[in-house]
């Protein structure tokens, strides 16, 4: 099933969960980034993967200290392999931008291993969202 899962008649691929709230996406806190940028260069790659991921956004994930901070959802055969959304913090250049592509389109967490450098970014989910998932 290439990292993708049916839910209701629909594939629900790897996702990829962009925080644009109080700091992510802040061109005070990060000024030399475009941020509306990165956010199309997401949005066009996952319109060309051919369903492989998908992009959203949402307002602030919480560690604001590691902003810009993306979390990468795996799809349902990515979880029933294992595989638990990956949260990567200081996604505020082309290089991060471009292995989140990758890695999304190669099926995210439980079905391909991230590039190795992204990893390097990897930052803990926040208590919130630990205590919401019990």
């Amino acid at each position: 099933m290439s990292g993708r899962f049916r839910i209701g008649g629909a594939d629900r691929p790897c996702t990829l969960v962009v925080c644009r709230g109080c700091c992510c996406g802040d061109r005070r806190k990060h000024p030399g980034f475009d941020h509306d940028g990165q956010l199309e260069v997401l949005r066009a790659a996952a319109a060309d993967s051919g369903g492989r991921f998908a992009v959203r956004t949402t307002d602030c994930l919480g560690p604001c200290g590691q902003a810009n901070v993306v979390v990468v959802q795996p799809s349902a055969a990515g979880r029933r392999a294992g595989g638990r959304a990956a949260w990567v913090g200081f996604a505020t250049d082309y290089d991060s931008t471009d292995e989140l592509v990758r890695w999304a389109t190669e099926g995210g967490p439980g079905i391909a291993e991230p590039p190795v450098t992204l990893e390097l970014q990897f930052i803990p989910a926040p208590r919130q969202a630990r205590t919401r998932r019990r």
